[in-house]
């Protein structure tokens, strides 16, 4: 069929960009965004809630994987193809299969170890919410009781 063509050429142009291409890294984080932004979207205006969860999973694993290639992106970033290689990446990640990176890194990695620990994290969290909480109302009460320094008065 005649869109066959410029379709193969458009993947093999974008394949070769990102592989040696001045800006591969906004393409390929482009490619991981754009697209779940805007079915995530459409999931939240939809009844169903199955998508709710598919789109969800996604970004928690997008979230994960952002935070682990900040500490690794200086070393990665060196070996060829990289950006390729995270661009197939992200594109498992939100293969529309039920068998896509996004489920299988998040219930054979991401929850077995939320399960684990997630009790922790909330004391943990719930010990820094009202520390905050606390330290806000402190500074609050010395803001109420004046300036700190004497106002000095203008002639």
């Amino acid at each position: 069929p005649p869109l066959c063509v410029p379709l193969a050429g458009s993947v093999a142009f974008l394949g070769l960009y990102l592989m040696f291409g001045y800006g591969a890294s906004l393409i390929c984080n482009l490619i991981g965004f754009v697209y779940p932004a805007y079915v995530s979207i459409k999931a939240i205006e939809s009844s169903n809630k199955a998508d709710d969860t598919t789109w969800l999973t996604y970004w928690v694993v997008y979230g994960f994987f952002s935070i682990a290639e900040s500490f690794s992106d200086i070393f990665l970033y060196w070996f060829p193809f990289y950006y390729a290689g995270k661009c197939l990446f992200l594109l498992w990640c939100m293969a529309p299969v039920t068998w896509n990176g996004s489920q299988v890194l998040y219930q054979n990695v991401i929850r077995p170890c939320f399960l684990k620990h997630h009790e922790t994290v909330d004391k943990v969290l719930g010990d820094l919410s009202t520390k905050a909480l606390d330290t806000a109302s402190s500074v609050t009460r010395e803001g109420n009781m004046g300036p700190l320094v004497p106002a000095v008065p203008l002639c």
